[in-house]
């Protein structure tokens, strides 16, 4: 057989839910379209290209012209369009309903709106287990693209990675091209002809093999550097020329005419895995440094490359117990999922469940989820948009349900799933969810109205590459590299930036300090704790009345200790935008002050704005929400957000003092490291002592009201859509 091989080019092209609208079009003028422009006088390569389906409809809404380049394409048989779940979940952390649902429903878009019923799939992050086998081909796909590395992971060598293979679960088929790590390493951050060279060497090895580079659109024009790179000094069209110089044995054909052309290389069970760094990724950040020590210590070994076969990293779903604020986005979703599949058991008409499925199907958007090189799960805006769709898919379940026609409800349940009960108190303004296990904090706090997650915080944790944070920026500005080699700064002095907390930034934190604790050593972090009611268990009693239910949790706990005994209470009432929050402290020393402070934190509320600010009882503004407050005597603050439209205030009936501070973070994203503002963090603080009887109270009114002319996302939206 002579030389030649077959080249299989697969683009992912996505953005994500809750991505600004100019990240969207900058992307599209800097990959989307020029990408196009280069590719389309081609007229004997083939593609295969993925467009996930955020990104595709607004495609659709504000750029139509590209969806009919493509739709012309599609028919020349120039490009195969690739489907996969319509809003780019993870499906690993999917109930299989959803699965195949979203699937399926992308794939009646996609004919909708190109002609095309995709028989292949995107697989998002490459996220892997062999279950999803039966959901995916259930759902009517073929064949799907995963990593090399997931194959070198099953033991499979290298040089026999020349095609496609087939796999099975439950007895359904599904074959699956392993994307080539070389080529991705190759495209487009080395010249054209290493990539030639390459395919050339796999050609005369083993003729007639399929090749094939599978790896995000972005990387053409988007990522950092590329767009001068790739179009400017016009490396893709040398490579387009180069495949076409080639043609003669380097055959550029979509996925499926590979499966047309070819037989299977064989038959294989692949194991749980991602692409190689997210494995890395989903470590725990000592792990993850001691795995980059080891793997660079033994890369001079002469046995290294038979031996990193066998070494690889962790399991995409302990991002959930990685990120404490992954599982809680999780829980809420999966909390919508089982209450729409109920809703659907029970007979409710499916066109009223449609529009709901979609905002479910929008808060499944797998990049919050996770961290890697990308922002994920440090974005806020991507964080508060999973929240917005899964909290207004739960609105609209409780209008169909009756669930907010006035009444108040409580319920307990396992609702994060870390064996310990929580308790749900809803009304038709405000829906709590309280941990008493976990130091009975607020761990969610939704404005129904808005439809927005007040705690969708996010803790300041060690990351393993804050440690090249510290030793500083490396990118000298002339070469194009791969985003996972950058060290830029988006900020100067980002290393005096690092700060870390013990606890996660809920509310209802109750903690017990020195005498002499600042605002600045709180703010950073380092306040010493002197109690243990922070994270340690509160035992809980519900309460239920006519118009209000309440959630009483006492500790018998202490501080220095002193034997202290505390109970709070969070009431709901029937219509309230405010919930009544008391605390009793007993058995206090009456010859000591004890400093007490009650944490609370608001998320989404962004800082560097003037119509975003704090105020006081008289209505004066206080400044901006990333500025620092250190207030004394003080009766109310109120934090305003007038582009959100909503006044948080809180009331308090002892006066205190008030510390008040932006939590801020140092993460990673494709433009280099940046410090971003997560939340507002209010403590008042007392000196408190006891009492004749020794004991000290005090309450809280905490209130959510919001403008009329506030926007949200709403059906009429979801439906045009």
């Amino acid at each position: 057989m002579s030389a030649h091989v077959h080249l299989c080019l697969v683009l992912h092209n996505h953005q994500p839910i809750g991505n600004f609208d100019g990240v969207f079009e900058q992307a599209y003028q800097d990959s989307y379209r020029p990408f196009l422009d280069v590719f389309e006088p081609y007229d004997k390569l083939q593609i295969s290209l993925h467009t996930s389906g955020p990104l595709m409809m607004w495609l659709a809404e504000r750029h139509p012209e590209y969806l009919d380049r493509l739709r012309l394409l599609v028919e020349a048989g120039r490009i195969e369009i690739v489907g996969g779940p319509q809003y780019e979940p993870i499906l690993t952390m999917l109930p299989s309903r959803d699965r195949i649902g979203q699937i399926e429903a992308y794939g009646r878009w996609l004919e909708r709106h190109l002609g095309s019923t995709p028989a292949g799939m995107w697989t998002p992050e490459r996220v892997w287990e062999s279950t999803l086998t039966r959901d995916v081909a259930d759902a009517g796909i073929r064949y799907t693209v995963l990593d090399d590395y997931h194959f070198r992971a099953a033991g499979v060598d290298e040089n026999q990675l020349t095609g496609y293979f087939i796999t099975e679960d439950d007895g359904r088929l599904l074959r699956i091209f392993p994307g080539s790590e070389h080529l991705r390493y190759t495209i487009p951050f080395q010249p054209v002809q290493a990539t030639i060279d390459y395919c050339r060497s796999v050609a005369e090895r083993a003729p007639g093999a399929v090749l094939t580079f599978g790896d995000d659109g972005e990387k053409f024009g988007t990522w950092p550097d590329t767009k001068v790179h790739v179009y400017e000094r016009g490396w893709l069209k040398s490579l387009f020329n180069a495949l076409t110089e080639n043609a003669s044995w380097l055959h550029s054909v979509a996925l499926g005419e590979a499966i047309n052309r070819t037989a299977p290389v064989g038959k294989i069970y692949l194991p749980d895995c991602s692409y190689r760094e997210m494995t890395e990724w989903s470590l725990p950040t000592e792990s993850q440094i001691m795995l980059d020590d080891v793997t660079h210590t033994l890369d001079a070994h002469e046995r290294w490359d038979d031996l990193k076969t066998f070494v690889r990293g962790g399991y995409w779903r302990n991002f959930k117990s990685k990120y404490e604020e992954t599982n809680e986005m999780y829980a809420r979703m999966m909390h919508v999922s089982r209450r729409l599949a109920d809703a659907e058991s029970a007979g409710i008409d499916a066109g009223q469940l449609a529009v709901i499925r979609d905002h479910l199907y929008r808060g499944q958007c797998n990049c919050p989820y996770w961290h890697g090189a990308f922002g994920g799960i440090y974005l806020p805006h991507l964080r508060n948009a999973v929240y917005q769709h899964l909290i207004t898919a739960d609105n609209l379940l409780s209008k169909l349900t009756g669930e907010l026609s006035g009444a108040v409800q409580a319920t307990a349940d396992d609702y994060d799933f870390d064996g310990l009960q929580e308790v749900r108190l809803s009304n038709d303004k405000l829906c709590v969810w309280v941990a008493p296990g976990r130091g009975g904090r607020i761990y969610e706090l939704d404005v129904r109205e808005i439809s927005h997650n007040l705690l969708a915080t996010l803790q300041r944790r060690s990351e393993s590459y804050h440690q090249k944070v510290l030793a500083g920026p490396n990118v000298d500005g002339e070469n194009v590299a791969s985003i996972h080699d950058r060290v830029v700064f988006k900020q100067a002095d980002l290393d005096q930036r690092l700060q870390y907390d013990r606890y996660p930034r809920k509310s209802l934190m109750d903690h017990f300090y020195d005498v002499d604790t600042d605002l600045e050593s709180v703010a950073r972090g380092e306040a010493m704790e002197r109690g243990d009611f922070v994270e340690l268990p509160f035992e809980a009693k519900l309460r239920r009345g006519s118009d209000r239910v309440q959630v009483q949790m006492r500790r018998e706990g202490n501080a220095w200790g002193i034997p202290i005994v505390l109970t709070k209470a969070v009431t709901m009432v029937s219509g309230s935008d405010a919930l009544e929050i008391t605390y009793l402290l007993e058995n206090l020393p009456q010859d000591r002050d004890l400093h007490f402070a009650i944490e609370m934190n608001f998320a989404g509320l962004p800082s560097g704005a003037d119509d975003r600010y704090f105020s006081d009882q008289d209505g004066q503004q206080l400044g901006q929400l990333g500025e620092k407050l250190d207030l004394e005597h003080a009766s109310q603050l109120s934090l305003s957000d007038r582009w959100l439209g909503i006044d948080v205030s809180m009331k308090l009936d002892r006066p205190s003092g008030i510390w008040a501070f932006p939590v801020e973070t140092v993460s990673q994203s494709e433009a280099g490291f940046e410090l971003v503002h997560q939340s507002v963090c209010v403590q008042p603080h007392w000196l408190v002592r006891g009492d004749a009887e020794g004991r000290w109270h005090a309450k809280i009114e905490l209130a959510a009201s919001c403008e009329s002319h506030a926007e949200t996302v709403n059906e009429e939206q979801v439906i045009q859509l």
